[in-house]
């Protein structure tokens, strides 16, 4: 097996290569490539890490025909397309823990700069003016702190604030009562935030629903005095409305240190007396630069050499701990899928997966994932476990998952049922006691069976003489048969059969077979 590659073409710590390299990872750093030059080198590399200068576009992407990987050393990832990735089946992570303590504190940091003036003072001071009448300021102690997404900063920062012994209200879709009671915040919606606090602050990725929260409309809800801070996504803010609040002084100050366009050599904000920036800042401290050149080296790596999915933003996360647990179900899941992939003849409406037993108490997500990949990948190319689930929903085929703690033949069992527009057909696999994957049961009729690279299956009728026939057929056309199961669909009359052979079946040989009087449906598989 050859090394596999990553490619550094951002500056980031030495300790990204030194990690990579350790494990035993082929790496170039690279920082400062041109787009141009980062499309002719990008194919040769399993894994691409940057930060924020790297900007990933289609035509990269399209390039990049053995990248399996992005890794984001930081929260965001607006220079990365990732619809563009998910199509490729290239798994994109980010990093958000890595300097999420970092940007919490500067956030701190720029409500009490914002609250006392310290920029506006700092330069008066310097220049010799002592006005100290000018720059009244305002205590945090009592206000009310209106928090914008609570997930891993957000919620930094409402410890932090609760240690100023500010009063915390907090608006996230996905927080949970639970968790606000243990921060100890308040939830509220949107419009009541806006309504109640005296200083709000963002702490939400900018999505299509969250680009331009803070607009006209939304500083209108908001108290007369507001000050708002932003360290997340400068496109959370629409600026020209925000200018307009600054003006009319129903805002009372601004602290930002992200801008809609960056680098901010200009902008419409810049030199209002209620405003400070910064460039960017949030993380950047050297612990924060550390930790998250350190995390994308270790997930890059754990990725490419395990199959361990930590951070993911377009494919289920499989820790470092889960990976040796799953890799044997998703050896099955991808069989169980393959095999009808191959055997329907007509276009899938949905897919319906069972976890019985052992596997319905590990995290199935890769393995929903892996089973699609397996049952598209017959008739569309470039599948993979990334992209699976967003081809099958652009087709319209429904995806569900159903789980039992027991099963009533096995310890652990993945069952599969797809419905066709032609009607329904099924598979149950299991895992043997090496943690062999075996298929058990086809479309109801108990057949075991290990999948291997060259088979036939088969419908029949349940009668003498077809394994006369089929083996001197085969052996005919010098085909030797490794392995043969045949299972009975009891008082049909018919049967099934899956059979092993040495090499692939031509399509002349299978012609041959589909002659046969016994055979209903032949179809030559490959796994």
């Amino acid at each position: 097996m050859s090394a596999v590659r990553v490619l550094i073409s951002d500056s980031m710590s030495d300790r990204a290569v030194e990690i990579l390299k350790q494990r035993g990872v082929e790496v170039d750093f690279v920082p400062g490539l041109s787009p141009d030059e980062l499309k002719d080198k990008i194919a040769n590399y399993d894994g691409l890490a940057i930060r924020s200068s790297t900007v990933v576009t289609p035509d990269i992407i399209s390039a990049a025909t053995n990248l399996k990987v992005i890794g984001r050393a930081g929260i965001g990832v607006d220079n990365i397309d990732q619809k563009a990735a998910t199509d490729a089946g290239i798994v994109v992570m980010n990093t958000p823990f890595g300097n999420a303590i970092t940007t919490a504190e500067h956030t701190i940091a720029m409500m009490f700069a914002i609250s006392r003036r310290i920029p506006q003072a700092n330069a008066s001071t310097h220049a010799g003016k002592w006005e100290k009448s000018g720059f009244m300021g305002q205590e945090l102690y009592a206000k009310t702190l209106g928090i914008v997404g609570c997930g891993n900063i957000g919620k930094i920062v409402a410890s932090r604030a609760l240690g100023l012994q500010m009063k915390v209200i907090a608006y996230d879709p996905y927080l949970a009562d639970a968790q606000a009671a243990e921060l100890g915040v308040e939830k509220v919606d949107l419009d009541t935030l806006a309504a109640r606090a005296d200083y709000i602050t963002l702490h939400t990725p900018l999505t299509d629903k969250t680009r331009g929260l803070v607009s006209k409309d939304f500083l209108a809800k908001t108290k007369q005095g507001v000050y708002i801070i932003n360290c997340a996504r400068g496109a959370l803010v629409t600026e020209e409305d925000l200018l307009d609040a600054l003006n009319s002084g129903h805002v009372a100050g601004a602290a930002l240190d992200v801008f809609v366009v960056e680098p901010a050599k200009d902008n419409i904000l810049f030199g209002h007396e209620n405003v400070i920036c910064t460039p960017h800042l949030g993380a950047s401290t050297v612990e924060a630069q550390e930790n998250v050149a350190v995390q994308v080296a270790e997930q890059i790596a754990d990725f490419l050499l395990t199959g361990a999915v930590q951070n993911a933003l377009n494919v289920p996360s499989v820790s470092a701990e889960d990976a040796p647990k799953l890799k044997p179900y998703m050896a099955l899941a991808g069989q169980l899928g393959a095999l009808i992939g191959q055997i329907a003849q007509s276009p899938i409406k949905s897919i319906h997966i069972i976890y019985e037993g052992a596997v319905s108490r590990l995290n199935v997500k890769p393995l929903t994932c892996v089973t699609v990949a397996g049952l598209l990948q017959p008739v569309l190319d470039g599948i993979n476990m990334v992209n699976a689930p967003v081809r099958a929903a652009e087709r319209g085929i429904k995806i569900s998952e159903t789980f039992y703690e027991s099963s009533a033949d096995f310890h652990t069992q993945i069952r599969l049922e797809v419905e066709t527009e032609n009607g329904k057909i099924s598979a149950s696999g299991t895992l043997f006691g090496d943690q062999s994957p075996r298929v058990v049961n086809i479309d109801g009729v108990p057949v075991e069976a290990s999948l291997t690279p060259h088979m036939l299956f088969m419908r029949n009728e349940d009668k003498p003489g077809l394994i006369g026939a089929l083996g001197t057929l085969l052996g005919n056309a010098g085909i030797n048969i490794a392995d043969f199961r045949l299972g009975r669909a009891e008082g049909t009359g018919q049967a099934l059969a899956i059979v092993s052979v040495d090499e692939a079946l031509t399509p002349e040989v299978l012609k041959q077979i589909l002659e046969l009087p016994q055979i209903a449906r032949a179809h030559a598989l490959s796994f």
